[in-house]
């Protein structure tokens, strides 16, 4: 796994750890193209229609801002993570605007905290809110849609005489809100997911967690639908070059990534849990034993 060092190693008593609240993501947007997998300022919408034409997706960015990287969703990863502890908690009435502080926010994403971080977290807010979305997800009839932002709005506070930057607040879209709030919506993501570098790393991520999960004999995808899948900009060319270093290093979190073939030939990609992985290992290594 290519993974980006921890910039703030020393322990903080009264920063809450993040490994002490779970990782959350939505479903739905898991295994669906909804942000940039690049860095650089992305304009070209993703235009995405599932294989059985039932779901469709489109995202467009402003061009002052580009589109919301999957980078910027750590912070919508943030939020589903701290609502569902606070769900846990027995809170009755979870609020759609969270507050918290810049530092609190980068420390629980692993980000770096010195002037740069809170420069790039700004930008991030921005493209979170202004990047807009339609879909057809949620719809009751296939030619509704909903169309919306990731955020509503956020603020920044800063200190008057240093010029810090202080509290802040996000309020997520509600569309967001809703897919957070609502029953067995969300899933556990690994801690280390933070780390990767990688967008396509970040999406194969997210696409083997909702669809392989822990099934013991994992999940087969083919190289075009996965294409899509990931919203890539990339030519398919280049994206089959960088998914085979991706392979070649093995490294997700919970996951073994391999090449295979579907019945008609395709190319595709095998994806299982590295638990799942190590049973089935033993139990061909038992066998194997007891055939001796």
């Amino acid at each position: 796994m290519v993974k980006r060092k921890d910039p703030n190693t020393e322990f903080d008593f009264f920063i809450p750890l993040m490994h002490d609240v779970p990782l959350k993501d939505q479903r739905e947007t898991m295994e669906r193209p909804f942000f940039s997998l690049q860095k650089r300022k992305r304009l070209k919408p993703i235009e995405y229609e599932s294989p059985n034409s039932d779901v469709w997706v489109k995202v467009e960015a402003m061009p002052a801002y580009g589109m919301a990287t999957i980078w910027d969703a750590d912070i919508l990863v943030w939020a589903a993570a701290v609502l569902n502890h606070m769900k846990v908690q027995g809170v009755n009435d979870l609020p759609r605007t969270l507050k918290t502080t810049t530092y609190d926010l980068l420390r629980a994403i692993k980000r770096d905290t010195s002037g740069r971080g809170y420069q790039e977290l700004q930008a991030a807010l921005q493209r979170l809110e202004t990047t807009s979305i339609r879909t057809s997800i949620r719809a009751p009839k296939r030619r509704t849609e909903a169309q919306f932002g990731w955020l509503d709005g956020w603020t920044l506070e800063v200190d008057p005489e240093t010029g810090q930057p202080r509290g802040m607040t996000i309020t997520l879209s509600n569309w967001v809100y809703e897919g957070i709030v609502n029953e067995r919506s969300l899933l556990t993501m690994h801690t280390d997911y933070f780390l990767l570098t990688g967008g396509l790393e970040r999406a194969l991520y997210r696409i083997a967690r909702k669809h392989a999960g822990a099934q013991p004999e994992g999940w087969t995808c083919r190289i075009e639908v996965l294409y899509d899948k990931t919203g890539s900009d990339s030519q398919p060319k280049e994206f089959n070059r960088m998914l085979r270093k991706v392979v070649e290093r093995n490294q997700l979190p919970e996951y073994l990534l391999s090449f295979t073939r579907t019945q008609d030939g395709s190319s595709a990609l095998h994806v299982v849990h590295r638990d799942a992985a190590d049973l089935a290992s033993a139990k061909a290594e038992l066998e194997a034993m007891n055939e001796d």
